[in-house]
């Protein structure tokens, strides 16, 4: 099991950090006493949903139980079956107190110093001093933008930045409304509708005979090429721009023939391309007779 502790300044830019960390498949739990962590991570190992990658955020809100970090970061060093990473944000006196102004919020230790910001961020760091010095990584937030911190995180969790990117591809029918839900909507009401064979009406683009009779069609195969291209190209830029969820929908008249077969070519198309992909065919149940 991997466990990262993320830890650090007060308004450096933790939850930014968080949020990155559920996106790439961290199981994430944010402002967890310190001595909560192990019975915590021993709640996951008998999870049956198979967890294995824990980012627990830990800082100074813990108030005095913030000063057991250290005492649960070696009890979880000694564990054989965990590997324990510390990550420590930070920035500097000016930006955070310029941070806490911008937007208004009250810093932790507001109420322990009187409002004294530069007393309470000089406390503060006294407190991470020692989990600091044994950090596994850094890094310094004062002169990145958001963007740039995801995508520091990112080069420090990812084996590649495409892995960041969840990709759902579906289908569906127009006759039940367009998905709300996509980013990108692709119209294939102009191909060859197997509807109109009847040895192909009742079967759906699940079956081989139906995704042979579309693209056995030269309009079919250029389509199906040139969205590749496209999605393709697009991808990479929305890898960049930190997205972490893509929705590709593709829509036949009822959603049971034209548009499954462009799904289930693309949902293969982009696993071949080493994309995390995930797959769902919204009516294809609908107005289905059962006998």
């Amino acid at each position: 099991m991997e466990l990262l502790i993320v830890t650090g300044m007060s308004g450096s830019g933790k939850s930014s950090v968080m949020d990155v960390m559920e996106d790439i498949g961290y199981y994430c739990i944010d402002n967890i006493p310190p001595m909560l962590i192990s019975q915590f991570v021993d709640l996951c190992k008998q999870s049956e949903t198979g967890i294995d990658k824990i980012a627990a955020a830990v800082d100074i809100r813990s108030g005095d139980m913030f000063a057991e970090i250290f005492r649960s970061w070696q009890a979880l060093k000694s564990s054989s079956d965990v590997n324990v990473k510390v990550l420590f944000i930070e920035a500097s006196d000016e930006v955070l107190i310029k941070r806490y102004k911008e937007t208004r919020r009250k810093h932790p230790l507001d109420e322990k110093f009187s409002g004294n910001m530069h007393e309470a961020i000089k406390y503060e760091w006294q407190q991470l001093s020692q989990l600091r010095e044994i950090a596994d990584y850094y890094i310094e937030t004062s002169n990145l933008s958001s963007s740039q911190l995801k995508e520091q995180v990112k080069e420090l969790f990812l084996e590649k930045d495409s892995d960041s990117l969840i990709i759902k591809v579906m289908s569906f029918g127009f006759k039940y409304g367009v998905s709300t839900e996509s980013d990108l909507v692709f119209d294939v009401r102009c191909l060859p509708n197997p509807y109109y064979i009847p040895e192909l009406k009742n079967h759906t683009g699940l079956d081989n005979c139906v995704r042979e009779y579309v693209m056995s069609h030269e309009s079919s195969q250029q389509l199906f090429t040139k969205l590749c291209d496209l999605i393709d190209f697009l991808i990479p830029m929305y890898v960049h721009e930190g997205k972490s969820q893509l929705v590709i929908a593709f829509g036949c008249t009822g959603g049971k023939h034209r548009s499954i077969t462009f799904a289930e070519l693309m949902t293969q198309h982009l696993i071949d391309g080493g994309y995390k992909v995930q797959k769902y065919h919204r009516d294809v149940t609908k107005d289905k007779k059962f006998v």
